[in-house]
């Protein structure tokens, strides 16, 4: 009992994660805070259904982020390309989505040569860890701009290890040039919510998303395509209604229209690379 009541005080709002950092002037076009959209693609399924989420994302008005595994499914070419044309971004989710990608240092190693093939030949600049798994410190070896592999609070990960910030950071390297920006997700993932705890609407999301609002931080939201039902059949288990997030969508821009800076998370990276070094 002590322990559910020690999460549900730091879920989904850690009231100690709002400062920002030194020296903080605000977002770009003097807006209020950021919202930040991005989807990592588990599976073949998933990776299926992205042309449905993106319509859906277009037809809103909104752009974001698609984080592919390079070697679990067959990540087609002709849709990362369109993907990017679009105005999108695509990003780079693991490399098997196993469970191993930190299992040592030589593991890590031996896939980070991997991944940064992927990074190149994809031409993109972010990545996130399967599991949001992460060490800030072997990361490093990635070509990376940005990492998105943490959180600022959800103890109901398997590395719980929260952040502790709705704000990005700067994660510095061997000098100060030779770092990567962490954006750390702020927003509850969908598979939590409402595969796990058979949540039934976005109030959880929308709650959230005005305390950000409030306290001038970056709203980036992690969903996944491959949980999202676009259809009128009725959800399986490990499936939610598409409504759900549409539902937020038309939230977020009409009772904060005008206040956020709507940014992928590459833009994110560049400007708080340029801000703080």
């Amino acid at each position: 009992m002590h322990k559910k009541k020690k999460c549900k005080s730091i879920w989904p709002i850690h009231p100690k994660s709002w400062p920002p950092p030194d020296e903080w002037n605000g977002w770009p076009e003097k807006k209020k805070f950021a919202l930040v959209l991005t989807h990592d693609v588990d599976t073949q399924r998933g990776h299926d259904l992205c042309y449905d989420l993106i319509e859906l994302e277009e037809q809103l008005g909104y752009r974001s982020s698609y984080n592919f595994v390079p070697e679990r499914y067959r990540v087609e070419p002709s849709l990362r390309k369109d993907i990017q044309k679009r105005g999108f971004e695509v990003g780079v989710h693991g490399l098997n989505h196993d469970g191993n990608l930190y299992r040592s240092r030589n593991e890590f190693s031996r896939r980070a040569a991997k991944i940064n093939k992927y990074l190149k030949e994809w031409d993109a600049v972010g990545f996130r860890s399967p599991a949001m798994h992460h060490n800030l410190d072997w990361i490093h070896e990635l070509d990376i701009q940005y990492d998105a592999s943490t959180f600022d609070t959800d103890p109901f990960e398997p590395q719980s290890d929260g952040v502790g910030t709705i704000f990005p950071f700067w994660v510095n390297g061997t000098d100060p040039q030779n770092g990567y920006v962490e954006l750390p997700y702020t927003l509850a993932q969908d598979h939590l919510l409402f595969i796990i705890m058979r949540e039934t609407n976005s109030d959880v999301w929308k709650q959230k998303l005005d305390w950000i609002a409030k306290h001038g931080g970056m709203a980036l939201l992690n969903v996944h395509p491959d949980y999202m039902n676009f259809g009128d059949k009725k959800c399986s288990i490990e499936e939610y209604p598409a409504q759900i997030y549409i539902d937020f969508l038309h939230f977020a821009k009409e009772k904060h229209k005008g206040n956020f800076w709507h940014a992928l998370p590459k833009e994110v990276a560049g400007f708080w690379h340029k801000r703080f070094l």
